[in-house]
This record gives structure tokens, sequence and C-alpha cells, in this order.
């Protein structure tokens, strides 16, 4: 029979120790086996609450088990016997010993509430990190067939977590997060972005009435600094009634600083010289991108933070809610955008490009909305 090798001691080095919550679930867990009776002194946790199935097991069944008679659980094991057969009912792996250990390792019977508390605390904080994960996931489920609406209702569920954990503990004012916020994030398909603002661009620029239409869109909702920096100065232009082309446009960069970056300017006025579909259209485009984005960099940092056990949960929520709140504000811009114009007024946006319409007729036609 070939022998088996003994555990190397850097595999043994590799298994990770318990967290602190481990041991607190142990001492609560401990304190209620040893003293049942202070299970009505336990509030805000459920058998959810606990990190591991053997202690949401184990607290089940001391839950729903009647409490012994104090003077008969002095002298025998009977009621701790249930508690184990009933917690194995769930968890076959506990043992009569595990439980014994529960006993031990509790320091203080009468701090059970405070282990609760404690196991409330890092309850929530799994809570948030999962609904956060779930947000991210989300935005980038290319499956879903309406993935702004379906994003925002994950938005919604985890606001719904958060206001949850503050009804149980209530935020104070001024404490923040203290881990680093991770960076926005890239578009998920950056050669696209940058075609359809491209369009968007050249769109305003041959038809810059249509401006006015969009000013639910924000330079910050596209992708690259130039974009942005060139739908400053349309929106300049468009708003001091001054010319609007090619040129006019150019020179506004200029004056800017806008080509500072090496930008040339021959390329500049070829990109704003071919305009298609509807400034309507690609607007909307870049807002959905950006309020996506918004929503992956919301669900990020709300998983840095809830990542970080150091927080408590009176950060966590501060920290959550001044995330979300930048969802809401994307929210609100979506619906000025999508239900400024009613369904029959919309058409599908060109699919190639298009030359700037040369008479009136060819620009009334182009003007028409598109669909989105």
């Amino acid at each position: 029979m070939p022998h088996a090798p003994e555990p190397d001691k850097d595999d043994l080095d590799a298994i990770a120790p318990p967290q602190p919550v481990f041991h607190v679930e142990q001492a609560l867990l401990g304190a209620l086996l040893l003293d049942p009776h202070r299970l009505s002194n336990v509030t805000g946790i459920a058998p959810d609450s606990f990190s591991t199935a053997a202690h949401a097991a184990l607290y089940t069944a001391i839950t729903t088990l009647p409490p012994p008679d104090p003077a008969e659980h002095a002298k025998n094991t009977k009621w701790l016997d249930r508690v184990l057969a009933t917690g194995r009912e769930q968890a076959r792996g506990l043992t009569a010993s595990y439980l014994h250990t529960l006993v031990q390792v509790c320091p203080w019977p009468s701090h059970a509430p405070a282990y609760a508390r404690m196991v409330e605390a890092e309850h929530a904080r799994r809570r948030l990190l999962t609904a956060a994960e779930r947000l991210v996931h989300t935005v980038h489920d290319v499956s879903l067939p309406h993935p702004v609406q379906t994003v925002l209702a994950e938005a919604d569920a985890l606001a719904a977590v958060v206001d949850d954990i503050a009804n149980h503990f209530p935020p104070r004012a001024g404490v923040l997060p203290r881990t680093t916020a991770p960076p926005p994030p890239a578009a998920p398909d950056p050669a696209e972005a940058v075609e359809e603002e491209q369009m968007l661009l050249a769109t305003a620029t041959a038809y810059p009435s249509d401006i006015e239409a969009v000013r639910w869109l924000l330079p910050d909702d596209l992708t690259l600094p130039l974009h942005a920096g060139l739908w400053q100065c349309l929106t300049g232009l468009a708003r001091r009634q001054e010319p609007v082309d090619p040129v006019t446009v150019l020179w506004e960069a200029q004056q800017r600083g806008l080509l500072d970056d090496g930008s040339e300017p021959g390329a500049v006025l070829r990109m704003l010289a071919e305009p298609a579909g509807s400034v309507e259209h690609w607007g909307e485009r870049a807002l959905q991108r950006s309020l996506l984005a918004t929503a992956e960099h919301t669900g990020r940092r709300i998983e840095a933070y809830a990542g970080d056990p150091a927080n408590t949960p009176f950060q966590l929520v501060v920290g959550a809610r001044r995330a979300l709140a930048d969802i809401a504000a994307a929210r609100t811009r979506w619906q000025h955008a999508t239900g400024a114009t009613p369904p029959q007024q919309r058409r599908p946006a060109p699919t190639t490009r298009a030359g700037p319409p040369t008479t009136t007729a060819a620009h009334a036609a182009r003007s028409t909305r598109a669909t989105r």
C-alpha cells in the first residue's frame, strides 16, 4: 500500500486562518449554550447572519428548541444533546466536542448581546458586498435586452440593502470609509465608443440647433478628453449663438487649449465633417454608456468599502450612499433623455455615414429624431 505523503508545511501555511468574526460567533454560541436564557437579550441576527453552515445550524437549533430549566441545565447535558442532534440535521459534521469547545472559548457569557452586535455588523458587510458584486455583474451582462432598466433595478436593490443596514446602524455624520476607491472603469468597447462620439460631435457641428435638445448630456459622459472638450466647445458656441462649423469649433478648441496634447488640427476638421444620424440618438448612446460606467464604478467603490473589514457599518452606509448618489444623478438625466420624445416621433439611426445635407429639405429630413 503506497504511503500517503505528509502534508507539506507550505500547504498548511496556505490555509487561511479564521477571520475575527469566526471567533466572535464561537463566543456568542458558547454563551447561548452555557446560558440559554441569554437568548432573550440577543437581537438583530438570524441563522444566515453566521459565516459558516455549522454555526448557522447551531443557532437555528438553539432558537427553535424550548429553553431548558436553568437548574436542570446546570446538572446535565440533555438540552445540549438535543441541540447537537437538531444541528446535525443541517450540518452533519457537528460533534459534541465542538460544542464543548464553544463553551470553553466564550470569555464572558454576559457579553452575548455585544457578540451578537458584532455578528450583525459583519453580516451587514457581507450583504453589502454581495449586492455590490451583483450590480457590477449586471453591468457586464451582455444578454440583457434592456441593460439600463435592469442595472437601475439592481442599483435600487443595493440601495435597499444600504437602507436596511442604516436602520440597524444609523450613520454618524462625517464618518467616511478610509478605503481608497478604485479608479473609474474603461469603456468596454473603446473603439465603438470613440466612433459614436465622433459621429455625435460631427452631427452636432452640422446641426447646432439640435444641441439644445440634449442638454442632459455632459462632457464627462464622453470617454476621451478631446471629445469632452470638443463637446464643451460646441455647447459654448451654441449658447453664445455664435457661428458653428468645423472651423469655428477648431478655433474654439485652440482657445481652450485642447490641441496642446498634440491633436492634429486637420484630423479634428475631418472628424467634424462626417455627420450621421441625429444628435439626440448619439447623445443618448453616450449617456447610456456613461450611466452603465457610473453604475460599475459605484458597485466597485462599494465593493472596495465592504471588502475592507476595518470599515464599520456606519462608515459603509455613509460611503455607499455617497456612491449611489452618482447613479441617482445619472438616472435623472437618463429619464430626461428618454422621456422627452414621444415614441411615435423616433426612427432608427442610419447605419452608414453621410455628408452634411446641402438643402433645406434634406436638413428637415435629417433632423427627425432617431430611434434609440
